[in-house]
């Protein structure tokens, strides 16, 4: 090989070399920004997180989510035993929650990222349309256990709850119920789905759920706060204007020493693109 040859070969070696390596840095760098988080809690907020994170590792490579259900009380456990970074909830903390989290010197921070309208819902057969907080709250405490005590046919109501590990079954009982127990005969469900699904299917039953979860298997009721004077029914407009008397917030909570590794989760849950996804989803918006 001739001087000329090797002179020409040389460079060519150093740029093919130098390509190699700044290939590998980038692929050092890619891994270094990726973000894998774990989202855990709410059923009420599931189908949000879940498009939401769906449509935020589309958009970028780096970052992993895992989003779990199974209730609010279930996600602010692992919030606590730190086995999420993230939790899913529909209630705000209990007291004992929050003094648990103060006794391991533990701040959290809660994001509201949508707001919901606590859904009853009856089976489609149900000529009951209405009914009053008053008697809803007869419905899940037993005093009123067949239909045409509140103006339907002559049939036994059955009513369906979530587990008390839910936010909802928290809400439902403070907002609705008045603080009151649940009755013993109360059917309770692990999931907001087998609640669909379990009213869609039995003629006589009863159940709350988010509006997100409201299908054409079962049919919303219009409730009243003021003693049977006005009904409105649940829907995105009605707890936008506040109308709807049982809307409520959702949240994403975390430790704030862990707020540097769930900010792309929270930023995109607040963002716009976020934000159209609420409605999309079923809920509502911020804004």
């Amino acid at each position: 090989m001739n001087k000329t040859k090797l002179f020409l070969m040389l460079p060519l070696i150093g740029m093919l070399s130098c390509g190699k390596a700044k290939t590998e840095d980038k692929g050092a760098e890619s891994k270094a920004n990726a973000i894998s988080v774990t989202i855990k809690g709410s059923d009420t907020v599931l189908p949000l997180a879940q498009k939401e994170a769906e449509d935020l590792m589309k958009a970028d490579a780096n970052v992993s989510v895992t989003v779990v259900g199974g209730g609010t009380g279930v996600g602010l456990t692992a919030l606590i035993d730190g086995t999420t970074d993230i939790a899913m909830a529909s209630r705000d903390m209990k007291t004992e929650e929050k003094l648990k989290f103060s006794e391991m010197k533990k701040e959290i921070e809660e994001v509201i990222i949508a707001y919901d309208a606590l859904t009853v819902i009856v089976n489609p057969a149900n000529k009951v349309g209405k009914l009053t907080r008053e008697q809803l709250e007869k419905i899940f405490t037993g005093q009123i256990t067949n239909w045409k005590e509140v103006g339907g046919e002559d049939a036994k109501i059955v009513a369906y709850s979530r587990e008390s590990s839910s936010g909802t079954y928290e809400f439902f009982k403070d907002e609705v119920m008045g603080k009151k127990n649940y009755a013993s005969n109360i059917l309770s469900l692990p999931a907001t789905g087998a609640i669909v699904q379990a009213v869609g299917q039995t003629k006589g039953a009863i159940g709350y759920i988010g509006l997100a979860y409201e299908t054409k298997e079962v049919k919303q009721l219009s409730v009243s706060y003021d003693q049977g004077k006005t009904f409105i029914e649940p829907s995105v407009a009605s707890a936008k204007d506040k109308s709807y008397p049982i809307s409520r917030p959702l949240f994403y909570m975390f430790d704030k020493t862990n707020a540097a590794k769930v900010k792309t989760i929270v930023d995109f849950a607040l963002s716009p693109e976020g934000q159209k996804i609420v409605s999309e989803v079923g809920y509502v918006p911020l804004k």
